[in-house]
């Protein structure tokens, strides 16, 4: 095992790879811009080093990251997600100078990098994937050659990165024109380079993904599906562990697939499949996220298995902990993105000062958040500052239980997306577990119109008045 391992990220997650290491009895050593100074992860680390500068680049500068790991005599890294988890060349950096990289080979990161490469060795494998294009497109006309084979809806997709950016939809030649460059001028901007490719656009889906855990002795086990149905924009915001639709069977099949997948391949480490799947029960795979998943969470109450620890124990050259047999889905699980943002104003994120917190507490309630009274979130990370994670042993047992929880939780000084979170957990189709894809960008109205009355709304419009009265 390890003695001491070095976290190249901030925030929520550093203090959760934190958490795993210390029950594991490894010494951890965080890294830290000058923005986050006043981070719970470091004060909670053993050991903690200011990267001067620019304060995104001091979690990408990776160069720096590994000189820091060797002076404090660290033997691993772990990326975390975001920022450096996918960077292949990262990975290949830290191991050639002797700090053991904890995630997947070089080889799957580079593979599972490109979108493109995924899926064209996914079909390869027999895993479903839905129709579309095998090689990058730079041209308009190519597109539209391609989309006419098809058929229309399409969508145009960034071959590189994910989470919605670089991804449009075309149900016709007239937009498959309009949003053909807007797609890969999205796709520039946010991952520095603007393949794309087109996919037949799958109506209305359930956005399902597949948990892998995998050792590098060969055993590989699924630990059931997430629902991720439940987006803005393509932007996971509540996630749900299992999914209330799927049967036994599906679940088998669709894990069977991706585990026999993994073996093939000669995959280990944590990595999560993700799927669509249309209203007949068929699922079309869309790509691998070789590390750590934001959602892993709900997973971990469902089955029991620190997912980290056995990320880190795999990185170690140890086996794994569990066979397939002894996993075991049990009630169910709610991650609620808790996002210093204001759902008012179309989500616009708004860094400030917490003037109050209060995080909700017992049975099946978890919080893995970063903030605290007199914190001040900085402006140029990520909005999100908790997860509330609940978990029930029914679906209605959980509803239950969230709504309790989202009406313990207090946060001031910014506004945040609780207040949309009740609304959409309020939902008669929600309820009924009767949602895709589409159910909130088609509800955004409802669920963001928020009454003048709420307490939420009366105190921050009381705590402006009286920050505009002192003159801050």
């Amino acid at each position: 095992m390890f003695k001491k391992v070095l976290i190249a990220n901030r925030g929520e997650v550093a203090t959760r790879i934190i958490r795993a290491c210390k029950e594991l009895g490894i010494k951890t050593v965080a890294i830290y811009s000058e923005a986050d100074v006043n981070s719970l992860h470091v004060k909670k680390a053993d050991e903690a080093f200011l990267i001067h500068g620019d304060p995104i680049k001091a979690y990408l500068n990776y160069y720096k990251i590994v000189d820091i790991a060797k002076r404090a005599g660290a033997d691993a890294i772990h990326p975390g997600y975001g920022f450096l988890s996918e960077r292949a060349d990262f990975a290949e950096y830290a191991r050639k100078h002797g700090i053991e990289f904890i995630g997947p080979s070089v080889e799957h990161l580079k593979i599972f990098g490109s979108k493109i490469e995924s899926k064209r060795l996914m079909k390869e494998l027999g895993v479903p994937v839905a129709e579309g294009s095998e090689e990058p497109i730079f041209d308009v006309e190519k597109a539209k050659e391609i989309a006419e084979k098809i058929g229309y809806p399409v969508m145009i997709k960034a071959a590189h990165g994910g989470g919605g950016r670089g991804l449009r939809v075309a149900r016709n030649e007239k937009e498959l024109i309009s949003q053909f460059q807007i797609a890969v001028k999205e796709a520039e901007a946010a991952f520095g380079k603007g393949e794309v490719f087109i996919e037949k656009f799958i109506e209305n889906p359930r956005h399902i993904e597949i948990q892998i855990v995998a050792d590098k002795h060969g055993n590989v086990v699924h630990l059931g599906e997430r629902d991720c149905s439940l987006q803005r924009r393509h932007q996971k915001v509540l996630e749900i562990a299992p999914s209330p639709v799927l049967t036994r069977r599906q679940r088998e099949k669709l894990g069977k697939v991706c585990v026999e997948a993994a073996k093939k391949i000669g995959y280990y480490g944590v990595g999560t499949w993700e799927f669509l799947m249309d209203k007949y029960g068929n699922f079309y795979f869309m790509e691998v996220n070789p590390r750590l998943q934001v959602e892993h969470t709900i997973t971990e109450e469902v089955t029991g298995i620190d997912i980290v620890q056995e990320q880190i124990r795999i990185a170690a050259g140890m086996g794994l902990s569990f066979s397939q047999r002894n996993v075991q889905i049990y009630g169910f699980a709610f991650q609620f993105r808790i996002n210093a943002e204001d759902p008012k104003r179309d989500f616009v994120p708004v860094p400030g000062t917490i003037t109050a917190y209060y995080s909700p507490g017992g049975i099946g309630v978890r919080i893995d958040g970063v903030v605290y009274k007199g914190y001040t979130i900085p402006p140029y990370y990520d909005s999100m500052v908790a997860k509330l994670i609940v978990w029930g042993r029914s679906w209605d047992e959980t509803i239950r239980r969230s709504k309790r929880a989202l009406g313990e939780f207090v946060i001031r000084g910014v506004p945040t997306t609780i207040p949309f979170f009740k609304k959409i957990i309020n939902d008669p189709e929600f309820v009924k577990a009767q949602f895709d894809t589409s159910f909130i960008d088609r509800k955004i109205k409802e669920f963001t119109f928020i009454k003048e009355t709420d307490p939420e709304v009366l105190a921050l419009a009381i705590s402006a008045a009286i920050a505009a009265h002192h003159g801050l």
